[in-house]
């Protein structure tokens, strides 16, 4: 079997006040991180054994904060992972790719990355204002990040992707702007670009409630993300997702295996896989628990499964499909489901290719049209359940993306 793996590393310097990611701010010597790498690779090993794994065609290793490990213990988990592939005589030459933050980023780490195998950095500055970072509860500071990109540019030239976010406190149009031609001197391959999310419990939510916090109306949001995406593509990057932006020959290849729900195992707390039977149409999903503590004991720490059945499956294939500029893959559509997405959801497909914002000749969104995904999803949603088999309406994925109507 063909699979990508991820590894999440749960650990960081400071939990940033908008994350809902499992993480644990930690020091550099708790004692948890070297047991927690054993534990990873251990997992790893055993999940290529259960689901007989013989290609791993993309590696990430999320967080957290990889780059927090230091370069000793990425050095022991990046050689950890190759003597397992080696073992196994699991070709080793994909996309691998590593987060990093700048404040950790350093050349030691990035130096260690490059000679173990690592191919691609993804480095998260999110905002170059540092009232910005100050609000958000951002570690490190804004002089920090142009070292950082410098770095960057150095061990992995012409191959790493910046995160930057829209949407933000005290951020304006002119302010993204700014920070986006500042990180563009350093010749990043690839930029995501996200427009802020509250999610619930978290301090970001809790202070916007007792409003000691404000963020930008959500129309001006939407128009500072706009200002960025537009200067994004008139600097040569191509919206190839609904938050992503690539050079020529340069998407990560990666997500677009989660946005066409290809086969990918999870490991470390909170990670989770999705293997799929492209014969029947359906797939199993599986996710560790959250609770690091627990999983490094090993006891109740087993990954919970869940079925996807062929509607499910469906729908996620939609739901994931679409956020990609080329719409879901047609002929794994067809292999899973029997059918073709025009025949899956005919009514959605030409009600919104009337609206212009789906493309004419193909069963995907065009770049306006990614900005009302979600409303887009519903209604393919609900075409769907409107002919489903009495008694199969399978479950209904989350749908991303705000009120008002727009997903970035």
């Amino acid at each position: 079997m063909l699979s990508s793996l991820y590894i999440h590393v749960p650990f960081c310097i400071a939990k940033c006040d908008y994350c809902d990611f499992y993480s644990i701010p930690v020091k550099a010597g708790d004692e948890r991180i070297g047991r927690c790498i054993e534990k990873i690779l251990c997992s790893t090993e055993a999940e290529l054994e259960r689901f007989r794994v013989e290609s791993i065609p993309s590696i990430y290793i999320g967080g957290g904060t990889p780059s927090m490990l230091g370069a000793q213990r990425m050095t022991e988990l990046l050689l950890g992972l190759s003597g397992i592939l080696s073992r196994r005589s699991i070709p080793f030459h994909p996309e691998f790719t590593v987060e990093a933050n700048p404040e950790s980023a350093d050349r030691d780490f990035l130096s260690c990355c490059r000679d173990r195998g690592v191919t691609r950095l993804s480095l998260g500055l999110q905002s170059f204002c540092e009232s910005t970072r100050r609000q958000l509860g951002r570690a490190g500071e804004s002089a920090a990040l142009s070292r950082s990109l410098a770095l960057a540019s150095e061990f992995f030239p012409g191959n790493f992707n910046a995160d930057l976010m829209a949407g933000l406190p005290c951020q304006d149009e002119k302010e993204l702007l700014s920070g986006i031609g500042k990180l563009l001197e350093y010749a990043p391959s690839h930029v995501s670009l996200y427009s802020l999310t509250v999610e619930e419990e978290t301090p970001l939510a809790r202070r916007l409630s007792e409003s000691t916090l404000s963020l930008p109306p959500a129309e001006e949001a939407d128009r500072i993300w706009i200002a960025g995406r537009d200067a994004l593509e008139e600097a040569g990057y191509e919206q190839y997702e609904v938050s992503n932006f690539a050079l020529p020959g340069k998407r990560s290849f990666h997500n677009i295996r989660y946005w066409r729900m290809e086969n990918w195992l999870g490991t470390g707390p909170a990670a989770s896989g999705t293997i799929i039977d492209e014969e029947a149409g359906t797939g199993v999903r599986y996710t560790v628990p959250a609770d690091l503590d627990v999983w490094l004991l090993g006891r109740g720490a087993e990954a919970a499964g869940e079925l996807l059945d062929r509607f499910t499956l469906m729908k996620e294939s939609i739901l994931m499909g679409f956020r990609f500029i080329e719409g879901p893959d047609p002929f794994l559509f067809r292999c899973r489901f029997g059918l073709d997405i025009e025949e899956a959801i005919p009514g959605t497909l030409e009600k919104w290719r009337r609206r212009g914002f789906v493309k004419k000749n193909a069963s995907a969104m065009t770049g306006e049209g990614l900005l009302f995904l979600d409303s887009f999803v519903i209604d393919a949603f609900n075409e769907l359940e409107s002919i489903l088999p009495a008694g199969c309406s399978g479950s209904v994925p989350k749908i991303p993306g705000g009120s008002h109507g727009r997903i970035f």
